[in-house]
């Protein structure tokens, strides 16, 4: 969209929200760089240029506008909607990946080299591998900065550092603020917030999704928002995490859904609650280096970079599906924080219901997983990964003999690595692997590539629910005729899956008191 100079300006004129993310205004007099929605008097249009990422403007030389915090739009719902090699590099880098294996491993995950990642990145976001990750980075930097009492040599490698003086030069160099005057900053802004109506808690007015908060009096407790695109229909999102909750891994508790996390450093406690205009994110971790990770995987559980704009628009387009996309609009795809954990629950969810899925993953959990401590609720493990579950007894199973099957030949592939799920999946391959697998239908391989791969266009036309609810609204419930139908829904037919769901009276639907 960026090179769609016109359309950007009128963007920029109107102050519209909507496209935050999907481009950067870098304004030529000043040297800074805004979001569309910067609340400022805009430029004039000779003045301004457009660039499609906050890495290229950083690039280029400009600097982060101190009042609508560029660096803290939502992600481009662009890299969620497809799976191509820059697709999933930029998931990647936002998960960390470059911080902790270098470009090279990046291109390795990708099978790519480093030098034709590199050229495709430049191509589509201004900006190479190096450049995306130092911008994650200064944002991880900013946040841990602001919303902790943590030294500031303790951020700069948390954040991904390799030093502190290149921690200090990037914080000057994209805040145009030294690190301490930075916090200040930040202090400043939370108590001349304090009981101001439209600020928000970091002190950044009318800015819409700043994820800045006041330092946390809890030790290892950060605590920060997380923004999206409006609107944002929680009812089923929440709805959907609390009714399918394993006990001892994930509980809704407080208003909040919570659950552990495994992190590539240590593990985590995240609380999630839905607001009027964020999520806010309590989140516990015993490394801060995996803040990044936590965050992206947080957001990615939450479909917040999603464009509910764009994909209700297309719903619309089908009569049948117009009075649901009114009635509750911004509907997302509840998704997860670990694809081979969601895999492994969908094969337990196999032609049983919601309790006794959540039974049998409850057991795997006692079992195998890792004994956390939660002194704020119930939580007690991790989630068993592949590697633990690779040593289970398959008699030991409450399961019917195909379906140990399913498990253990799922749980053999994931653990030697032959099967792959995760951001950086190639959509289409993944569905090959698993439909190979035995015990695996269209349904399995259609929910996994929603809920774990992310990909916006799954669909489940043999799902029982979707055929009644298509029945009830007079849409052909066959799967071979929905699915003929639903080619008008591409490419957001995971969405269309919410919509009809949610004409069910289902505890998934609805958010819990």
């Amino acid at each position: 969209m960026y090179t769609d100079t016109e359309r950007c300006v009128r963007a920029v004129r109107s102050k519209d929200a909507r496209f935050d993310g999907w481009f950067f205004t870098a304004v030529l007099t000043t040297g800074i760089y805004c979001r569309p929605s910067c609340p400022v008097v805009p430029p004039k249009a000779e003045n301004m240029t457009f660039y499609p990422s906050a890495a290229a403007c950083q690039q280029a030389g400009f600097r982060a506008c101190k009042r609508c915090r560029p660096d803290t739009s939502p992600g481009s719902p662009e890299w969620n909607a497809r799976a191509d090699a820059v697709a999933r590099a930029v998931r990647l880098i936002q998960d960390g990946v470059v911080d902790r294996e270098g470009v090279p491993g990046l291109a390795g995950r990708l099978g790519y080299s480093a030098r034709q990642i590199e050229r495709q990145l430049l191509a589509e976001l201004g900006a190479g591998p190096l450049a995306l990750a130092r911008a994650q980075r200064a944002q991880t930097a900013r946040l841990l900065i602001e919303t902790t009492g943590l030294p500031m040599a303790d951020i700069a490698f948390a954040a991904g550092f390799s030093s502190i003086r290149a921690f200090n030069d990037t914080v000057r160099e994209v805040f145009a603020l030294s690190p301490s005057e930075l916090r200040a900053r930040g202090a400043r802004g939370t108590r001349g917030a304090r009981g101001t109506r439209g600020t928000d808690p970091a002190g950044t007015s009318g800015a819409r999704g700043t994820d800045g908060t006041a330092p946390t009096a809890t030790p290892g407790v950060i605590s920060l928002r997380l923004p999206s695109r409006a609107p944002l229909n929680p009812d089923n999102l929440f709805g959907h995490l609390a009714a399918t909750a394993v006990p001892g891994v994930e509980e809704w508790r407080d208003g909040a859904y919570r659950r552990t996390l495994s992190l590539p450093y240590g593990h985590g406690i995240v609380a999630l609650s839905p607001r009027p205009d964020h999520i806010a994110c309590r989140l516990s971790l015993t490394d801060p280096r995996d803040l990044t990770l936590a965050i992206s995987s947080c957001r990615r559980m939450l479909d917040l970079d999603a464009d509910p704009v764009a994909v209700d628009e297309q719903l619309r387009a089908d009569p049948l599906l117009t009075p649901l996309v009114d009635k509750a609009p911004g509907r997302r795809v509840p998704r997860t924080v670990d694809a081979a954990e969601f895999a492994v629950r969908a094969v337990l969810g196999q032609q049983v219901s919601t309790a006794a899925a959540r039974t049998h993953a409850a057991r795997l959990v006692t079992a195998h997983g890792v004994p956390v401590e939660d002194p704020e609720g119930g939580l007690t493990h991790l989630f068993p990964s592949p590697e633990a579950l690779a040593a289970l007894d398959p008699e030991a199973l409450a399961l019917p003999r195909t379906r140990r099957t399913t498990l253990t030949t799922l749980v053999a592939a994931l653990a030697d690595g032959s099967l792959r799920l995760g951001p950086d999946s190639d959509w289409d391959r993944a569905r090959e692997q698993l439909i190979a697998l035995p015990g695996f239908g269209p349904w399995t391989v259609e929910v996994i590539a929603m809920r774990a791969l992310g990909d916006p266009d799954a669909f489940l036309p043999t799902d029982l629910g979707m055929r009644r609810a298509a029945a009830g609204l007079g849409l052909p419930s066959t799967p071979a005729a929905l699915t003929a139908r639903a080619a008008a829904w591409r490419p957001w037919r995971a969405y269309a899956v919410q919509y009809l769901w949610a004409t069910e009276d289902h505890a998934i639907n609805h958010l819990p008191a």
